[in-house]
């Protein structure tokens, strides 16, 4: 009893979790079941929901596969000026698209395109896995049909259900049509750039060829490059880097096993030509640029704005635009052709500086529609650099204006390392500001850019819109325009608009607003306007530019019946033979109303292909221009800034000084008509074989010195530079005398220049007050002075002569001054300096 009472109580306690097992497992597997049976029916009912709402979708929107909404395009005066994509669509039937081309499309853009149902689960899986590993969308997983379901059917706008709506339409495609059509309508749709919808317009654009049948394999392989980034991957624009994108192609197509290695090779290895007159279109640049900021400024996608009838209101001036293009086919403003036939090109851009607005645009003689657009070509500006580098900066300063002196001697700079000349191979001592700039001096701007230092200029040239390259744009050559990678047009007229607008620059745009087919605002130009530099600087800088186009100055050619104000600019050539050539030449001016920058140049310089016309051609361009686009309208002048006071004219030179040797005082008498200014004081100079580059003898309120301290058998030279009192401006330098004086053992050895007695001032005793050469003080006062020694003559004037004492030095023993001795005494600004406007050798 008591062994089997033991045996079954452990039976009772293991029966109890058994039954509970079995119980769970069951209840589990049937919830799995019951799970299963949910998820298939919701699965079946979200399906059955995506198939009918894309079905829907087609159903509902069947006429977008055969009409597409034009944009239009207004100018500034509301008048429509273009349709994009007119007559640039062309369909094509299946049966006449070549195999290799449908291959190529199918071997880029969709590998499984003949085994899916719309959807590629494979590559959406792969398009993830890529976009997690690198933390953003970095590619996608669109099949062909969910393309052409986007393209025709949706916008680009971003929303959660946006992908879901894709797949819907995609599956209910592949439902309603074969892939033949499917592929048909696809090849008829997508964009392919330069304003060329379909295959068959592609074809035409680039290649010139309207047979597809025609095309080489090459050629269908860089249209399949093309829908990835029209833009980007144009063989017109960029061949470069259509070449690399076709070579992409042509190995997908050889891993697929479409062709052979060899075809891919040969394909790979040819250069694109373009065809001739492919492309080209009235407003064609300026349109290019509003796509181009439509899509960089707003985000607006380039198929979407060109597709889905926008209404887009520009700022573009209809009449210079055709002015523009009218005067660029026209051949006589251009030199004759290479001997090649290869043609110079140019490019110009008309700003309205007062608003930013793009007046008008070109960026090439013929140019093509996505073209090579030279309005963004990066070139040496040449001497047009010179008042953005040198003269603004200085004039910024306050230490300058137009009237300072500047040294136009010194020919080596930086140790020698850096040695400029002027364009007539002559220098032209200490000029004026305003000489500087009007008679395109080279030695000049890089002393000034020198003594204000490189990296003021630099930072002016930043202010303006210009960024030099930190390292290689270090350097005085900056002053001509000798820069690492040039300046586009765009940036050289944007630059110029800060001077015509009382230093306060606004940003080009093209687009004033962009509305959708019902009249909705999508887009609207917020204006981005910037005080850059000061008022004062841009009215002298206006001041100054306006000599350069009056008669003598260089850009006497870009004058017309209106206030002109503008430099020109030439870019030498370095090659053997032809150095009297250029590379490139500039004319960047302004009116009271406009800007506007004109380039001319061959796109690749060689001993081939050079200017050799100068910047008169330039400058013949920028009149012919904006006369005609601004006749009718009133003219009116450049207007000074409030506060700035009017600038105070150097007095003028004197014209008759007149020497004498006096036997009775041993001295020689030196007088001349006194200037009508009751503000001036005279600044007498005497040259001899020990000082050649002269000294300040005393500065004098009369018109009449006497110079006691001659020596025997000595020669002398003699003249006066005027100097406001109040300003310290000096005056041009006068004529100079010479005087020998003969040997005569009594004459006196030390005794001062004084006024001669019983002139009016005589008895003032006047001490010399000789301003700071050009390299010690800048500003208003440089002067074509040395600074005076102390000790020498004339430091101690007084009103009559006076024996030497004992033992005081001879007047042949003076040592020359120390300090800084800038060499331009020896004559003032040269005349009669011959101009050919038609050819400018060095930089102008």
């Amino acid at each position: 009893m008591g062994t089997a009472s033991s045996t079954k109580q452990p039976g009772k306690k293991g029966k109890g979790p058994g039954k509970k097992k079995r119980f769970s497992m069951k209840k589990l597997l049937i919830g799995s079941i019951i799970a299963a049976i949910i998820g298939v029916i919701c699965a079946l009912g979200v399906y059955m929901v995506i198939i009918m709402n894309g079905a829907k979708i087609v159903e509902e929107n069947i006429d977008k596969f055969d009409t597409a909404e034009t944009t239009l395009i207004f100018d500034s005066d509301e008048k429509e000026v273009a349709k994009l994509f007119r007559e640039n669509r062309e369909s094509v039937a299946i049966k006449d698209v070549p195999e290799n081309l449908k291959n190529a499309f199918i071997a880029t853009e969709d590998r499984r395109f003949e085994s899916h149902a719309g959807i590629d689960f494979w590559s959406i899986g792969r398009a993830l896995v890529k976009d997690v590993m690198h933390m953003s969308a970095v590619e996608g997983g669109s099949t062909i049909t969910q393309q052409l379901a986007k393209n025709v059917f949706l916008s680009s706008e971003k929303t959660a259900f946006r992908k879901a709506t894709e797949v819907s339409i995609a599956i209910a495609l592949e439902n309603k049509y074969d892939k033949d059509e499917i592929l048909e309508k696809y090849l008829n749709r997508i964009y392919f750039g330069s304003n060329a919808y379909g295959v068959k317009a592609a074809a035409k654009v680039y290649f010139g060829k309207s047979d597809l049948s025609q095309l080489k394999l090459w050629e269908m392989a860089t249209l399949a490059a093309l829908p990835k980034a029209p833009s980007r991957y144009s063989p017109l624009s960029s061949p470069d880097k259509s070449k690399e994108r076709r070579a992409v192609v042509l190995q997908l197509m050889k891993d697929q096993g479409y062709i052979t290695e060899s075809e891919r090779a040969e394909a790979a290895a040819v250069d694109y030509v373009a065809p001739k007159g492919s492309g080209s279109k009235q407003y064609a640049t300026f349109i290019d640029y509003v796509v181009q900021e439509a899509e960089d400024v707003y985000q607006i996608d380039e198929d979407e704005l060109l597709t889905k009838g926008y209404r887009i209101h520009t700022t573009m001036n209809t009449k210079a635009q055709q002015t523009v293009e009218t005067t660029y086919a026209n051949p006589a403003f251009f030199q004759k052709d290479a001997a090649d036939g290869q043609k110079i090109q140019s490019s110009m851009v008309i700003i309205d500086h007062k608003t930013g607005g793009l007046m008008a645009l070109i960026g090439g003689r013929d140019y093509q529609t996505k073209g090579l657009n030279r309005i963004f070509s990066q070139r040496q500006p040449g001497s047009s650099f010179k008042p953005i580098i040198a003269y603004g900066p200085a004039l910024e300063s306050g230490d300058w204006t137009p009237y300072s002196k500047l040294d136009d001697t010194q020919t080596s700079f930086g140790n020698g390392t850096y040695s400029p000349r002027n364009y007539d191979r002559t220098t032209h001592g200490q000029v004026t500001m305003f000489e500087a700039v009007k008679k395109s001096y080279n030695l000049a701007p890089v002393w000034l850019l020198e003594q204000i230092g490189v990296s003021k200029g630099r930072d002016f040239a930043k202010k303006l819109g210009i960024t030099l390259d930190p390292k290689k744009d270090n350097n005085l050559a900056i002053a001509l325009g000798g820069l690492t990678n040039g300046v586009s047009p765009l940036e050289m007229a944007t630059a110029y608009t800060a001077f015509a607008n009382q230093g306060v620059q606004i940003k080009p745009h093209a687009i004033l607003k962009i509305q959708d087919g019902d009249g909705r605002d999508v887009a609207v130009y917020k204006q981005e306007k910037k005080q850059v530099i000061q008022p004062k600087t841009a009215w002298y800088l206006t001041l100054l530019l306006q000599g350069v186009v009056e008669p003598g100055g260089t850009g006497v050619k870009a004058k017309f019946d209106r206030p002109v104000a503008g430099k020109t600019g030439t870019t030498g050539l370095d090659l053997k033979g032809i150095e009297k050539y250029d590379r490139d030449v500039w004319f960047v001016g302004y009116t009271p109303e406009w800007t506007a920058a004109v380039w001319e140049g061959f796109d690749r310089t060689d001993s081939k292909h050079y200017v050799t016309v100068g910047s008169g051609s330039t400058a013949a361009i920028f009149k012919e221009v904006m006369s005609k686009s601004l006749a009718g309208r009133p003219v009116t002048a450049f207007a000074k800034p409030e506060g700035v006071a009017d600038l105070t004219e150097p007095p003028t030179g004197v014209a008759d000084l007149a020497a004498v040797y006096v036997p009775e005082t041993k001295s020689v008498k030196l007088t001349w008509t006194p200037l009508d200014d009751t503000k001036v004081a005279y600044q007498v100079y005497r040259q001899t074989a020990q000082q050649p580059e002269g000294q300040l003898l005393i500065q004098s309120p009369t018109a009449e010195v006497s110079d006691t301290t001659v020596s025997s058998g000595e020669a002398y030279h003699y003249y006066v530079v005027p100097l406001n009192t109040e300003t310290a401006i000096p005056g041009d330098k006068s004529n100079v005398v010479d005087i020998q004086i003969p040997a005569d053992e009594a004459l006196p050895g030390g005794t001062s220049p004084s006024p001669t007695p019983g002139e009016p001032g005589s008895d003032a005793s006047p001490t010399p007050t000789p301003s700071a050469s050009p390299g010690n003080k800048p500003g208003g006062k440089p002067s074509p002075t040395p600074h005076k020694p102390d000790g020498g003559p004339g430091a101690s004037p007084s009103p009559s002569p006076s024996p030497p004492a004992q033992g005081d030095p001879k007047p042949g023993d003076h040592k020359p001054p120390g300090g800084d001795q800038p060499a331009g005494n020896r004559g003032g600004p040269a005349d009669g300096d011959a101009l050919d406007f038609l050819n400018e050798p060095m930089q102008q």
